[in-house]
């Protein structure tokens, strides 16, 4: 079993990782000891520079009892031409697991092909399943849940939109999407997504019709990595697109924001919304951690979440 994508996952189990997730932290919290991964060993590769994503790894994997591995794309010798599907079957028989963080998804596919042992993805340019589930992990803690409430995605169509959509579509979220035109999701995910049965899924170009209203609002950067070439014209693009005091105006009073950092302050989101009472942002960061432990231990320690 890996871990590539949310649609991989079955609603039971998305439903069960997060309820899991939330058990860890409590356990974290109240300094409750749980070492399952006592003797076992994650491999991780980074095409992509990343601080969340490989503290957060390494931390869930020292805090089960086990180890991780670092590879920087200049460490592995995927980095100086050698085969994918090479790297993986070697590093299969060194560890019992391996996160991933690279950029083409098709990587990633390759790689757990050939893997004997789960992969996780830590990101790559078409999905950021981890991330999402720490988002709605984080919603469920703020909201008490999220039956009826009105979620809304602003700015790239990207990886993190995409992942949104599907586990919208598993969890029949009501979900809107607002990008500008252009800049739109991946359009065979979306269109998985909305022939589910009970999709409330919505795409526009309208950033105030996205957000009015709104109970959960998340952002992200306007030019991902990979995509620095293009940041003066996706800021012309993206202009408009901003969270900002006067955006927040539109949503419900009670409306939490989300932001998966790096934020680029005075772009996608203003330094008043991160900051001010309606973020939940750093709690968003460290569900990292505990949603990054519900996943080792159920693919790498056999622990059904």
């Amino acid at each position: 079993m890996h871990l590539l994508k949310i649609s991989d996952l079955k609603k039971t189990q998305l439903e069960a990782l997060i309820e899991r997730s939330l058990v860890l932290k409590s356990m974290r919290k109240r300094g409750e000891e749980h070492t399952p991964l006592k003797g076992k060993t994650l491999g991780m590769i980074f095409e992509k520079p990343s601080t969340r994503t490989r503290v957060s790894f390494e931390a869930a994997m020292y805090q089960l009892g086990g180890n991780a591995v670092f590879l920087s794309h200049g460490d592995s010798q995927i980095g100086r031409g050698e085969p994918v599907r090479d790297t993986s079957r070697v590093m299969s028989r060194y560890v019992d697991g391996v996160m991933m963080r690279t950029f083409a998804h098709s990587i990633i596919d390759e790689f757990a092909k050939y893997s004997s042992v789960p992969v996780i993805n830590g990101l790559t340019d078409k999905h950021h399943p981890c991330q999402v589930l720490a988002d709605i992990m984080t919603v469920i803690e703020k909201k008490g849940g999220f039956e009826g409430l009105k979620f809304v995605w602003v700015g790239d169509g990207n990886n993190m939109a995409n992942s949104w959509i599907e586990a919208a579509a598993k969890l029949s979220l009501d979900l809107t999407v607002a990008c500008p035109a252009g800049y739109e999701p991946d359009k065979e995910i979306l269109k998985k997504a909305k022939a589910k049965k009970d999709s409330k899924i919505e795409v526009t170009n309208s950033f105030e019709a996205a957000m009015k209203d709104a109970d959960v609002i998340n952002t992200d950067v306007w030019a991902s990595m990979g995509q620095e070439t293009e940041k003066e014209k996706r800021a012309k693009a993206f202009a408009g697109f901003e969270v900002n005091e006067a955006a927040m105006k539109l949503c419900k009073e009670d409306a939490v924001v989300l932001h998966c950092l790096p934020a680029h302050r005075g772009e996608e989101i203003s330094d008043g919304v991160i900051e001010g009472a309606n973020s939940v942002v750093w709690d968003q960061a460290e569900n990292r951690l505990h949603v990054q432990k519900a996943v080792l231990e159920w693919l790498i320690g056999g622990i059904e979440p």
